[in-house]
């Protein structure tokens, strides 16, 4: 069990039973303990850049990363490192959602097909009679003459 689920645990019940008593049994630290009720005093140092960092991110629909989110804040005057940034955006969630591409067409189905003219027949007795342009075959036949 974590630790500070026992810290929380010995405050709860701190006027029922002794707290050395307490951290004794389960097995941590009095100045751990007083640590912890220390902290629960002090509201989140993250919490206000955390929220302008969610505003942002709704704004621009969750396509910020940390580095554009670094340079956003940079440009409207807040100022810290990018891994600051990066570790305030993985302890909220406001990671940018990635976007995967979208391919095109897929073998199976394609938009244009066309009928095979050539049949692997590449051979040819004149110049210019098979010709092929794009992905299309062309066979070109002389009508003879007119």
């Amino acid at each position: 069990m974590r630790p500070s689920i026992k810290y929380h645990v010995i405050h709860m019940n701190r006027n029922r039973y002794p707290v050395s008593v307490m951290c004794r049994f389960f097995e941590v630290s009095r100045s751990g303990y007083y640590d912890y009720v220390r902290r629960l005093s002090h509201k989140e140092k993250d919490a206000e850049l955390a929220e302008i960092i969610r505003t942002q991110q709704e704004h621009c629909f969750k396509t910020y990363g940390y580095r554009r989110m670094w340079l956003w804040l940079k440009r409207h005057g807040v100022h810290h490192n990018p891994k600051t940034i990066l570790r305030i955006m993985k302890k909220y969630g406001l990671l940018a959602e990635i976007r995967r591409r979208r391919k095109w067409v897929q073998m199976g189905q394609q938009l244009h097909k066309y009928e095979n003219l050539l049949d692997r027949q590449f051979q040819v007795d004149r110049p210019n009679s098979k010709w092929v342009q794009g992905r299309r075959a062309i066979s070109i036949h002389d009508p003879g003459p007119v």
